[in-house]
C-alpha cells in the first residue's frame, strides 16, 4: 500500500509542476495574465504531493513496512523512535523527498506572500523558476532516487537500519533538516534573481524582498553548519569540530558567496552601484548550493560523509551545469543595461569598505573552492586520486579571516559617504581599547601563539565596534534599537567574532594524548588533569552493544563507549565531554583487549579550551538573524517592492551613526 501511495504522491507532484511551468510559460507567452493566478491551483497540488509522499515515507518507517525497499535498505525494528524518524534523511531516496518538501515549501510561501500580485511579471518568472527547479527534483524522485521501490522481505526479516553514525547522537535529527532549509532556502532569491534578468527589471525594488528572503536562508545554513560541527565533535571522536572535508566545504561555499551578497546588497539599495555582482553572488549561491549536492550524493570526492554516494551525480552535475550556463548568458544579455552611473565617494567610506570585504569573501570562497575541486581536476588529467588537506585550507584562509575581523571593525565605524579622518579615529578609539585589552588578557593568561593572540585583538577590535553600535541603537531606540539591519547585523557580528576567537584558541591551544591502561587503578596526566582507570564494563541493548569504559577525572566519572551495531556491520566510538565555558576535556575509548591485539585499553584524550564559544557564539549568530529579519520601521508595500521604476523605489539607508 505505501509504495503505491507513495508512487501515486510522487507522480502527482511531477504533474502539478510541470503544470504549473506551462502555465506560467503559457500566460506569459500569450499575455494572458489573467491565467497566472491560477498558479496557485498546481501549487497547492504539489504542496500536498510533497507532504503526502514524505508522510507516506515516515508511515513506512515507524511502521517498519520493509515491503517498501528503502525501510528494507535502511529501516529496522531496533532503530530508537527518534532516529527512526530520523531515517527520512539518512540516505539519497529519502533526502531528495526532504527537500522536495522543503523546495515546494518555499514555493507556496512565495504564492502566499505575492498572492495579490501574481500577475506581475517579475514575480510569474520567480514562481515559474521555482516550478522548473521542483520538476527536477520530481524527476530524480521518478528517476535515480525513486524512493518507494518494492521489496519481498521473508519472514522474520529485519533491516539493518540507518548507518550507525547517523544514529548515535540526537543532533542528527535537527542537523541536516535545518542545513537543508538554508540550502533549497537559495532557491528563492536565486529565482527573482532570473526573473529580473528576463523582465529586465534589474532596478532596486526586487532587492528588498530578496534580501530578506537570503537572510532567512543563510540564517538556517548557519545554524546548520554549526550543528553540524558539534554533531562532528560529539560523536567522531578526533578532538576537532571542522576538518575540510569536501562536504563541509559544499555547506560553506554558499554560505561565503551568500554572507558578501547580504553586504553588497546594501550598495545597491544606496547607491545603484554593483547589479551584476549582486546578481552573479545569487546565481553562484543557487549553484553551488546545487554542486554541494553533486559533491555530497556523487562520491565523487573522498569524505567523511561517504555513506551518501549513489549514481544521482550526472543528474546533478548537469543541472548545475545548465544554471550557470543560463545564469551566464542572461546576464551576458542584459550587460549594458546593468551598468550603474553611482561611483565611489571615498575609499574611506562605508561603500568602499563593503567593496573590500565581498573581495575577501570573494577570496575565500575561491580558496575553498579550489581545495575541493582540485583533487578531481587531478583525477580527470591522471587518474590519481588525491586529497587537500588542513594545512592547505589554514595555512590561505587564516590571513583572510583576520581581515574580515579587522573589517568588521572598521566598516560600522564609516559613513557612505566620505569619512573624516579625525571622525574615523575618534570612533575607532574605544574598539582599540577593546582590542588592546583583549591582546593582554589573552597573553596574561597563557597565550603565546601568535595566531591565537592576534585573533583575540582582531576579535576585541571588531567586538568593541559592534558593542558600539548596540549600545548606540540601545539608548537611541531601547530594545528596537536591536532590531533590524543595522542592530540585528550588529548581533551577528558579535556572534562571529565569538566564534571566530573560539575557533582559533580552541585549534591553537589542543592537547591530545593516547593512554594505555593495564588494571584497574591506573593513572595518567594531561594538562593538570588525573585520569584514574576504573574498569570496563558492557551493556546489551536492542539496537546495539556497547563497550564502557569508566574513567574518574579529578574525581568526576567519564564513560566513553565503542557502540557495536551487528546488523550495520560497524562499530562507533562514542566519545564523553565535560564541556565547561573555559575548556573542554574529551575521552575517546579506541580500543579494548578483546577488541584488539593490544593487551590495554586504550584512551585518547584531548583537552582543548573555548569550545563551548563556538556553539555560544552560533547560538548569537541565529539570535542577531532573527533580530535582522524585523525592521524598526513600517516595511515597503508590495506595491513598491515590485515597482519598476529604479529611483523612485530605490531603499536609502539612513543610519544615524554614533560619535
Amino acid at each position: 500500500m505505501n509504495t503505491d501511495l507513495g508512487t501515486v504522491f510522487v507522480a502527482l507532484g511531477l504533474a502539478s509542476a510541470l503544470l504549473a511551468v506551462c502555465n506560467q510559460f503559457y500566460a506569459l507567452i500569450s499575455k494572458k495574465l489573467a491565467l497566472l493566478s491560477r498558479v496557485k491551483i498546481p501549487v497547492l497540488i504539489m504542496l500536498v504531493a510533497a507532504i503526502g509522499q514524505v508522510a507516506v515515507m515516515e508511515r513506512a518507517l515507524i511502521t517498519r513496512d520493509f515491503t517498501v525497499a528503502y525501510v528494507a535498505q535502511h529501516g529496522s525494528t531496533r532503530t530508537p523512535p527518534l532516529f527512526n524518524v530520523a531515517t527520512l534523511w539518512s540516505a539519497l531516496e529519502g533526502s531528495i523527498l526532504l527537500w522536495v518538501l522543503i523546495l515546494v515549501g518555499y514555493l507556496a510561501l512565495v504564492v502566499w506572500r505575492f498572492k495579490s500580485r501574481l500577475t506581475d511579471p517579475l514575480v510569474a518568472w520567480a514562481v515559474a523558476v521555482m516550478s522548473i527547479v521542483c520538476v527536477f527534483f520530481f524527476i530524480l524522485l521518478i528517476g535515480p532516487a525513486y524512493p518507494f521501490g518494492e521489496f519481498d522481505p521473508w519472514p522474520g526479516f529485519d533491516g539493518p537500519g540507518p548507518n550507525p553514525l547517523l544514529q548515535n547522537h540526537i543532533l542528527m535529527a535537527f542537523h541536516p533538516p535545518i542545513l537543508y532549509l538554508g540550502y533549497v532556502g537559495m532557491t528563492v532569491p536565486f529565482s527573482f534573481a532570473i526573473a529580473a534578468l528576463i523582465t529586465g527589471r534589474i532596478g532596486e525594488g526586487w532587492l528588498v524582498q530578496t534580501r530578506k528572503w537570503t537572510l532567512i536562508a543563510w540564517g538556517c545554513l548557519s545554524l546548520g553548519i554549526v550543528l553540524g560541527s558539534w554533531w562532528s565533535y560529539e560523536i567522531l571522536g578526533w578532538g576537532g569540530y571542522w576538518a575540510w572535508d569536501p562536504v563541509e566545504n559544499a555547506s560553506f561555499l554558499p554560505w561565503l558567496t551568500a554572507t558578501a551578497f547580504l553586504h553588497s546588497v546594501m550598495i545597491q539599495e544606496k547607491k545603484g552601484m554593483l547589479r551584476v555582482w549582486n546578481l552573479s553572488l545569487l546565481c553562484a549561491t543557487f549553484s553551488l548550493t546545487i554542486l554541494g549536492t553533486f559533491i555530497t550524493r556523487s562520491g565523487v570526492l573522498e569524505s567523511v560523509h561517504s555513506f551518501t554516494e549513489s549514481e544521482i551525480g550526472p543528474s546533478l552535475l548537469g543541472f548545475f551545469l545548465l544554471i550557470v550556463i543560463t545564469s551566464v548568458g542572461l546576464i551576458a544579455w542584459r550587460g549594458e543595461s546593468l551598468r550603474s552611473s553611482g561611483s565611489i565617494s571615498s575609499p574611506l567610506s562605508r561603500t568602499g569598505a563593503f567593496l573590500l570585504n565581498n573581495l575577501l569573501f570573494g577570496c575565500f570562497a575561491f580558496v575553498v573552492f579550489l581545495g575541493t575541486v582540485f583533487p578531481l581536476i587531478v583525477e580527470a588529467l591522471n587518474g590519481d586520486r588525491i586529497s587537500v588537506g588542513n594545512p592547505y585550507f589554514v595555512k590561505m584562509s587564516t590571513p583572510i579571516g583576520f581581515a574580515l575581523l579587522f573589517m568588521m571593525a572598521i566598516a560600522p565605524a564609516l559613513s557612505w559617504g566620505k569619512t573624516g579622518l579625525d571622525v574615523l579615529l575618534k570612533r575607532l578609539t574605544p574598539s582599540v581599547v577593546c582590542g588592546s585589552i583583549a591582546m593582554l588578557l589573552g597573553v596574561v593568561i597563557g597565550s603565546r601563539g601568535f595566531v591565537p593572540t592576534l585573533a583575540l585583538g582582531f576579535g576585541g577590535f571588531a567586538a568593541g565596534s559592534a558593542i558600539r553600535q548596540i549600545s548606540f541603537g540601545f539608548r537611541t531606540s531601547r530594545f528596537r534599537g536591536l532590531l533590524g539591519r543595522n542592530g540585528g547585523g550588529m548581533v551577528v557580528h558579535l556572534g562571529v567574532v565569538i566564534l571566530a576567537v573560539a575557533l582559533a584558541c580552541s585549534s591553537s591551544f589542543l592537547r591530545q594524548a593516547e593512554f594505555k591502561f593495564e588494571q584497574i587503578g591506573d593513572q595518567a596526566t594531561l594538562g593538570g588533569h588525573e585520569f584514574k582507570f576504573a574498569g570496563i564494563e558492557r551493556v546489551e541493548l536492542k539496537e546495539k552493544n556497547k563497550i564502557i569504559a569508566n574513567v574518574f577525572i579529578n574525581d568526576e566519572l567519564f564513560q566513553p563507549s565503542i557502540n557495536q551495531f551487528p546488523f550495520g556491520g560497524r562499530s562507533i566510538g562514542t566519545p564523553t565531554t565535560r564541556s565547561t565555558w573555559k575548556d573542554d576535556v574529551q575521552l575517546a575509548l579506541l580500543s579494548v583487549p578483546e577488541e584488539s591485539e593490544q593487551e590495554k585499553t586504550v584512551i585518547r584524550v584531548t583537552i582543548q579550551p573555548m569550545v563551548w564559544w563556538i556553539w555560544f557564539g552560533g547560538g548569537v549568530m541565529a539570535l542577531g538573524t532573527i533580530f535582522s529579519l524585523f525592521s524598526r520601521k513600517k516595511n515597503s508595500s508590495e506595491e513598491s517592492v515590485l515597482s519598476d521604476s529604479d529611483n523612485k523605489n530605490k531603499q536609502e539607508v539612513k543610519i544615524n551613526e554614533p560619535v
